[in-house]
């Protein structure tokens, strides 16, 4: 690896972290004459494991199509200029459009694979350089439900508010709408005493690897009708309390709301249960008994329930979510040692991503732009007025579906986000994208959305850059340089200051990530997601610690973190959690004539998000080729379907094309498809993005479809024009 005279030097052996999943597996990475190699480090999350990608990761570090120049759009094609040539066309053109149509004509998209130091300074090169409201990220596609439903019950969002490792000693799981086999393999791990226990309860509407673990382990798998797993959690509710299961006490003590609970699930008997999710009434009942006799009120070794995205990305994923934490307050194992509730975050910085001013409500340390307090706070850290900063902007979808359209944005700046693969209806986000005055990406190889790009800048990856992630439990953990990046290739801290600068933005601008975490962590005292104590001086003298980690005066101990939460009392006015009521309402779409067919979507154990990193790893590559559609024998043999046909899925917003396969681990009213893949399998062209009330989620994991055989072959995934832009 060539070494640039700018930078310190690097070690032959760094200690790091895993550029995937928010597991964020502990590496040593080593030069060698050969490249780099991998090893895995003894961590409590993955203990000594890695998966696939995992083993995989170094690959990235030698791709043959990394973006090592400056990309600009000429005569409709993308050509390799100079850095201070892409960074004035691209400020020229945000100050004309921000002259012309006001600061929120420009938005920016960020990603929940930033550090927390990019996340951080994206947040506020927004909010002080571009003036504009609009910001938010992918992580609204991830956690939002969850985070929306933790904040109004708990007081606080942290995906998990234990470690990790707490779940060997469990007795029962209850695991919603997650395969953690494929997702998060070295995970399972934790979990295996409680399978070999019969204690495993997976709850998701196909077989999955994760739910077969589970049923071949003496646990059980309630395979709902898509959409239905609030139903299943009223139910589980309903039988908690018809059978005198709660805690009384740790209820009176710790909880309001339980009378209203009470009265909405009392109309969720099992039978009804049964007939709106499928679920039978015996394997229902059996798991709220399992989940009963391992709480603490009755003397079980304790009991967690754990949500994923399976029932998140959904137009009631809030509601479903806060059905989860219902019957784990009822069962009383919130705060409590041994036992609790948990959201399983996806993205690498899934967690710290969202903690620190990609959001569109979020400024850092978890603080709402629109609270006086919090609004005085960041902006002295700042340097600005108060007033000077924007108000709350579009989520995500909202954002999207306002791109290009009469005085909605102009400009759009994606960074750590591929939106054509990873977004609802992607072929309308497509247009919008089209629709641009500028659209400017930041990566490091060539995605579905570089190519639409009219700038495209080239940016530094995981381990050639410093920096920190917070993994799904709230540890913040070091992610260090172990490789000099390719000539050319700048920081995302670099680009955000060119910018900065040539726009005049007021405050300070470091390009060094320990520096930009020390301002973080000063604008996040006193938040909820508070990193004042935490230095990267702090965590390279230990490994990690968990926020929230106050900082304190210096005649006292350094804070040591916090690894669980609510121990003594909720983060709300008066330190109770709260039972709030929820109905099922049932998905936005539903299978009806021409769209018999529930679709899911989902992942597979190769490949990572939109797979712009993992369909590059050859192994990963041969392995999971391409899309697929996972369908039971009997709905196949009623279409006239084979396996390995070429099949259609449509509906009103499209149609995609993959290979049939053949499965009795699905529905026969459902079918599957994975979403990394691009060309004629990219399946989120037909997904629907209806949203959450509340979290403004959208409904990844269900819509309707009408599947039918394909006569002949596809055409090729990429028409000429489907990665131009003429103008």
């Amino acid at each position: 690896m060539p070494t640039d005279p700018g930078r310190p030097s690097v070690p032959a052996a760094t200690s790091t972290h895993c550029p995937y999943c928010a597991l964020q597996c502990a590496q040593t990475l080593t030069r060698t004459d050969a490249g780099v190699a991998v090893a895995p480090r003894d961590f409590p999350t993955n203990r000594g494991g890695m998966c696939q990608k995992g083993w995989t990761s170094p690959t990235l570090l030698d791709v043959p199509d990394r973006i090592t120049s400056p990309l600009l759009r000429r005569g409709g094609e993308l050509v390799e200029v100079g850095w201070d040539e892409a960074l004035d066309v691209v400020a020229d053109r945000l100050r004309t459009i921000r002259a012309e149509s006001g600061p929120d004509a420009v938005a920016v998209f960020g990603g929940g694979g930033l550090t927390n130091e990019k996340a951080y300074q994206l947040g506020k090169f927004a909010r002080i350089a571009l003036g504009t409201a609009n910001i938010d990220y992918n992580g609204r596609f991830c956690m939002s439900s969850a985070a929306a439903a933790a904040n109004r019950s708990l007081g606080m969002d942290r995906g998990l508010p234990f470690p990790l490792e707490d779940l060997r000693g469990a007795q029962a799981v209850l695991l919603l709408g997650s395969n953690l086999a494929e997702t998060m393999p070295p995970s399972l791990g934790h979990l295996a005493d409680v399978r070999a226990g019969g204690g495993l309860v997976v709850v998701d509407p196909r077989r999955s690897p994760t739910a077969a673990l589970a049923a071949d382990g003496g646990g059980l798998h309630l395979q709902p009708v898509p959409g239905t797993d609030l139903a299943v959690l009223l139910g589980l509710a309903h039988l908690v309390l018809r059978d005198r299961r709660t805690d009384t006490g740790y209820l009176a003590d710790r909880t309001t709301g339980l009378d209203a609970v009470r009265d909405c699930v009392g109309a969720w008997w099992p039978e009804r249960v049964e007939q709106v999710s499928g679920v039978p009434v015996r394997t229902l009942e059996r798991a709220a008994a399992l989940l009963a006799d391992a709480s603490p009120i009755a003397g079980g070794r304790g009991a967690y329930v754990l949500t994923g995205r399976g029932v998140e990305q959904s137009s009631q994923g809030t509601d479903t979510v806060t059905a989860a934490i219902n019957l784990a307050l009822l069962l009383g194992l919130v705060g409590r040692r041994g036992s609790g509730f948990g959201a399983l975050t996806g993205q690498g910085n899934g967690q710290g991503g969202r903690e620190h001013g990609q959001k569109a409500d979020q400024l850092p340390g978890y603080r709402m732009v629109d609270d006086p307090a919090a609004r005085a706070h960041v902006a002295a850290v700042w340097g600005v007025d108060p007033d000077d900063l924007p108000g709350k902007g579009l989520p995500a979808v909202q954002l999207l579906r306002s791109l290009g359209t009469p005085g909605g944005p102009r400009a759009l700046l994606v960074h750590g986000s591929n939106l054509r693969i990873s977004a609802p209806d992607a072929d309308s986000v497509t247009r919008r994208l089209r629709s641009l005055d500028l659209l400017v990406v930041c990566d490091f190889v060539p995605s579905e959305t570089t190519r639409l790009a009219d700038v495209v800048l080239p940016v530094t990856q995981w381990a050639e850059e410093e920096g920190t992630m917070t993994s799904l439990e709230g540890r913040v953990l070091r992610r260090r340089r172990a490789v000099d990046p390719p000539p050319g290739v700048r920081s995302e801290l670099e680009v955000l200051r060119g910018l900065a600068l040539r726009l005049d933005a007021p405050g300070t601008w470091s390009t060094e990530p320990a520096e930009v975490f020390a301002e973080l962590a000063r604008a996040s005292a006193g938040g909820k997601a508070d990193y004042s104590g935490i230095s990267h001086r702090r965590l390279d003298t230990g490994e990690a610690l968990f926020w929230p980690c106050p900082a304190t005066a210096d005649d006292q101990p350094a804070h040591p973190g916090t690894p669980r939460l609510f121990l003594d009392r909720f983060p709300t006015a008066d330190g109770r959690a709260r039972l709030l009521p929820v109905e099922h309402r049932g998905p936005a779409e539903r299978p009806g004539p021409g769209r018999p067919l529930h679709l899911v979507t989902g992942r597979v154990l190769q490949h990572y998000q939109s797979g712009a990193q993992t369909r590059r790893v050859p192994e990963l590559a041969a392995a999971s080729p391409e899309a697929f559609v996972e369908l039971h024998p009997v709905t196949a043999d009623r279409l006239g379907l084979v396996e390995g046909a070429w099949v259609r899925l449509r509906n009103d917003r499209g149609e995609v094309r993959a290979r049939a396969r053949l499965s009795t681990d699905v529905r026969t009213d459902t079918v599957f498809v994975p979403f990394h893949f691009p060309g004629a399998g990219r399946i989120n062209r037909i997904t629907n993005d209806a949203v959450d009330p509340v979290s403004q989620m959208p409904e990844f994991k269900n819509c309707s479809v009408d599947v039918v055989a394909e006569p002949a072959e596809p055409l090729a995934a990429t028409g000429p024009a489907a990665g131009r832009r003429t103008r």
